[in-house]
């Protein structure tokens, strides 16, 4: 191997240490939804201010994030780079690999719920046709800084005061944050618990954007 080859390599391995964490994996999903402060960040991945300060400053470092000045405070947004794609083959060699992930997956799959799930390119020939309702219930914030064409928010925690804004009659497709984020298998339960047609997006916002698929904001 080449001086080149092993530099090369050795810039690989220093991109997968800042990545074997975590909490810092953990800040990526979250900063996949939209911008957020290090407060906000903190808050969502359950760790102090300095330590995810810490944890976003090594992502950084690696151009897995960027920044930006808002008045006094600094938001954070992925980077450039292909980071969600690299997230989502992550995830899926994991889901390969490791057994426990493997049977989480399968749990869910198992359940009910799992059945009402919809693919992408379903959904996307629904969307065309036109007759589905898209609902987004992740927190607004979220929404705000992106979202599906045309979709409504109603976070999970406020769904059973604000049944009459959604359609009785038209099927409604749920989604939240990825296929690990529980709040969409919450809202099919419920709303099918009220008689709504509806089913579960089986992936995510991230992996929406990930594919290149339009996306709206209400920033």
């Amino acid at each position: 191997m080449s001086d080149l080859q092993l530099h090369i390599f050795e810039e690989f391995a220093e991109l997968a240490r800042t990545l074997a964490s975590a909490q810092r994996l953990l800040l990526l999903e979250h900063i996949a939804q939209g911008e957020r402060s290090v407060e906000r960040l903190a808050e969502l991945s359950g760790l102090s201010v300095a330590n995810a300060s810490q944890h976003l400053q090594q992502l950084r470092r690696a151009g897995f994030v960027e920044t930006r000045r808002e008045g006094k405070r600094v938001l954070y947004r992925l980077g450039t780079g292909p980071v969600l794609g690299l997230l989502s083959a992550l995830r899926q060699h994991a889901e390969y690999n490791r057994a426990q992930i493997r049977d989480l997956v399968a749990d869910r799959r198992d359940q009910p719920d799992r059945l009402e799930a919809i693919s992408r390119e379903e959904l996307l020939l629904r969307m065309r046709e036109g007759g589905v309702t898209l609902l987004d219930v992740r927190p607004q914030d979220e929404f705000t800084s992106g979202h599906l064409p045309g979709a409504i928010n109603i976070p999970i925690e406020e769904l059973e005061r604000r049944f009459a804004e959604l359609p009785a009659q038209t099927e409604i497709v749920a989604y939240c944050r990825g296929p690990y984020c529980a709040l969409s298998f919450d809202a099919v339960t419920v709303l099918q618990g009220k008689g709504f047609s509806v089913r579960r997006l089986d992936s995510g916002f991230p992996d929406w954007k990930a594919a290149g698929l339009a996306v709206e904001s209400a920033a």
